[in-house]
């Protein structure tokens, strides 16, 4: 699978806390391990479905179909229309949200989005994150257990 899929819509953190502002029915699903969601934080009102999770560390294979569920049935749409509620992916720092996005793609729903910056952003010249960009660094709402 690719990485890349034409329909996958990169947002910056600021324009995905928008679009979850102006469109009630988007989602935001925080992809991080279960560990990243709970003790580095994570966007108030994220939904948790890890793309990847310890122990094993493996691919969820059901993944697609916990998105599926938390939409109770809207995921199915023409195209990438209005019609589509749009499921915005967040991760660490834009990598895995983009390979999560592009399987919902290749599995039919129609307005996937993901912030390209991340929860945590980049690395800075230090090696830390949330000092360059992200979710965090921007000021967001966040909150962590």
């Amino acid at each position: 699978m690719s990485d890349d899929h034409p329909d996958l819509v990169g947002l910056t953190a600021e324009e995905a806390h928008q679009l979850l502002a102006d469109n009630p029915k988007a989602v935001l699903v925080d992809i991080r391990s279960t560990m990243e969601f709970l003790f580095v934080g994570h966007p108030v009102g994220a939904v948790h479905i890890p793309w990847i999770d310890e122990p094993d560390w493996v691919e969820n294979p059901h993944f697609v179909t916990d998105v599926r569920k938390l939409l109770l049935g809207g995921a199915q749409c023409e195209g990438s229309g209005d019609d589509c509620v749009p499921v915005v992916l967040i991760c660490r720092s834009g990598k895995r949200s983009k390979k999560a996005g592009a399987k919902l793609l290749e599995a039919g729903l129609g307005k996937v989005c993901h912030v390209t910056e991340g929860f945590e952003g980049d690395l800075d010249e230090h090696h830390h994150r949330s000092s360059v960009n992200g979710w965090r660094f921007r000021g967001l709402p966040w909150e962590q257990c």
